[in-house]
């Protein structure tokens, strides 16, 4: 009797403990289905393919302006505001200028300039247009330097993805960080756009060339694509979890299950 209610006990602690596993897909199972969104339509695939971000504040900008020579060379002479001709290969977030809460840039000649809600080639264009009031032959170039997105989950090396076009596919998105691990459930990418309070999630599956063609594979800045695990990792998950409590009941079931042998065996007892 007394081994059946330390078995007992051990199991309902067994039992408790099993409220604190991890649900490794809980993020996904909480999506309002009716919210999720896996066909575009022709038109919107048109408009996304064709997009291009426009400058909002907190965002870092590399301006690079010229005065092109009068001499018939064509040659950019003269510097005018900072930044230039540098690469950036290894970004670590304080270059350029940044952008702040009132859109504004200040610059050489031209002083405070708004470009927020305009692309990099609209941004040259005024920034061209002021620098024409002092100068002859001005040039200048924009680059946006912190468009990104991020890519998480079942992918074997998680993080943030510089988009350098301007937009990017899923598919590159995926192989810029390894492509998908084992455990990824290739039926159930989550692709997060807008305000996080009211996001706007699209889901894609990788096995259906169908729900490939009427999907939207293009990505935005911004964007966070999200790979599920399969159900079988939540399980072995909980399983590896369950392992030292598992081995603590067998160590202490083990006394007495050769207790109850030797009684068995030695003196007929049960």
């Amino acid at each position: 009797m007394k081994h059946q209610h330390v078995l007992g006990l051990l199991l309902m602690a067994l039992l408790f403990s099993a409220c604190s596993t991890k649900d490794y897909n809980r993020f996904s199972n909480n999506i309002d289905k009716e919210t999720i969104v896996t066909e575009v339509s022709d038109e919107q695939y048109e408009k996304e393919a064709l997009f291009e971000w426009k400058i909002t504040k907190g965002d870092r900008v590399q301006i690079t302006a010229f005065n092109q020579s009068s001499t018939g060379s064509g040659q950019l002479n003269q510097l005018l505001s900072s930044g230039g001709q540098r690469t950036y290969t290894q970004r670590v977030g304080d270059e350029g200028t940044l952008i702040g809460a009132d859109g504004m840039v200040h610059l050489p000649l031209v002083g405070m300039v708004k470009i927020t809600g305009l692309t990099e080639n609209e941004a040259a264009q005024k920034l061209m247009k002021e620098y024409k009031k002092y100068l002859r032959n001005p040039y200048v170039s924009v680059k946006i330097l912190n468009q990104r997105l991020f890519v998480l989950g079942e992918v074997r090396n998680p993080g943030v993805t510089l988009v350098t076009n301007g937009t990017m596919t899923l598919f590159e998105a995926l192989a810029s960080r390894g492509d998908l691990t084992v455990d990824a459930k290739r039926t159930n990418i989550k692709i997060i756009r807008g305000n996080l309070r009211h996001p706007e999630v699209r889901e894609v599956d990788l096995t259906d060339f169908n729900s490939i063609r009427y999907s939207s594979l293009m990505l935005q800045p911004n964007d966070i694509v999200f790979v599920t695990a399969r159900d079988s990792k939540a399980a072995n998950i909980a399983f590896q979890e369950k392992m030292p409590f598992l081995q603590l009941i067998s160590a202490i079931l083990t006394p007495f299950t050769q207790i109850t042998t030797i009684r068995s065996n030695v003196w007929g007892q049960p």
